[in-house]
């Protein structure tokens, strides 16, 4: 028999433990990087959440989105400005970044579900009330950070089948709308649902110690005190400090790992060695 036919049946063997453990599990995968610009790798990264919901897991997609958007700004001549590492967002500005969000890239990863047979549905946090926000700092104009979550929307889309992919945005006090960081809305949807997992899926292959090496399993400690040294620097911070947000509402665990790997979500859920950075509290 051929030699490649033996070896996905020993792999399927070897996956029987973690798809039972993982039956009925929610898990939360933030969605960015080169698996969102490579339309062959959304292609796979589909094809991977339809497989994890016919085994009966329930994945949940929160996506980003941000080189659309600056695109998008360039091409109509709207300067941007970031602070911090967001995005100062005014008026003008808000309306292409949910044209962008809610009306392009959510669409595209939805119909590339679908396309695999999977029943996706697409929504930004400004639907049916799922993410109500306070405004971040005056000087970021229409930027929020998520107060309350309603879980309750993607409970009753789990009941049906459907598999949620969710734009940043979300809907301030007075219903103005909101932009908010995709990292940020993934942790805080996680905890709304006491998610198993959230896979956060970036350019890296995970966190680094202070030699450059990656670290397969740390825990909140850990994070804390090495972003207070200095080991933890650039764009981790954000990805950890969204780890440790989602673990303190109760999250049972935050992968950090690298989306450029194809497969790299099943390689995480369903093998021994995993794919990334494990957090546990």
């Amino acid at each position: 028999m051929n030699r490649d036919w033996i070896a996905t049946a020993e792999t399927l063997s070897q996956a029987l433990p973690y798809l039972q453990r993982y039956s009925g599990a929610i898990i939360v995968i933030k969605l960015g990087g080169h698996a969102m610009v490579s339309d062959e790798a959304l292609e796979t990264f589909a094809r991977d959440v339809v497989l994890m919901r016919q085994v009966g897991i329930n994945p949940v997609i929160v996506h980003g989105g941000g080189p659309m958007i600056n695109s998008m700004l360039d091409k109509l001549n709207i300067e941007t400005e970031f602070i911090d590492g967001k995005r100062v967002t005014d008026s003008e500005t808000i309306s292409v970044v949910e044209m962008v969000l809610s009306g392009n890239v959510n669409k595209k990863i939805v119909q590339a579900i679908n396309n695999q047979d999977g029943r996706a549905v697409g929504l930004s946090g400004k639907d049916a009330k799922l993410i109500t926000c306070v405004q971040d700092k005056p000087e970021l104009g229409l930027v929020g950070t998520p107060k309350d979550v309603n879980p309750e929307v993607i409970f009753n889309l789990f009941e049906n089948d459907m598999i949620p992919v969710i734009a940043p945005l979300g809907s301030g006090i007075d219903g103005e709308t909101l932009n908010v960081n995709g990292d940020t809305v993934s942790g805080a949807i996680a905890a709304a649902l006491k998610a198993d997992r959230l896979l956060l899926l970036t350019d890296v292959s995970g966190v680094q110690d202070k030699d450059g090496s990656i670290i397969t399993e740390l825990n909140s400690n850990q994070i804390k005190n090495w972003i207070n040294e200095g080991i933890i620097s650039g764009g981790m911070i954000p990805k950890t400090e969204t780890a440790l947000m989602a673990l303190e509402g109760g999250v049972r665990g935050v992968v950090i790992l690298d989306g450029r790997v194809p497969n790299a979500c099943l390689l995480e859920l369903f093998t021994e060695h995993g794919a990334g950075s494990l957090i546990r509290a």
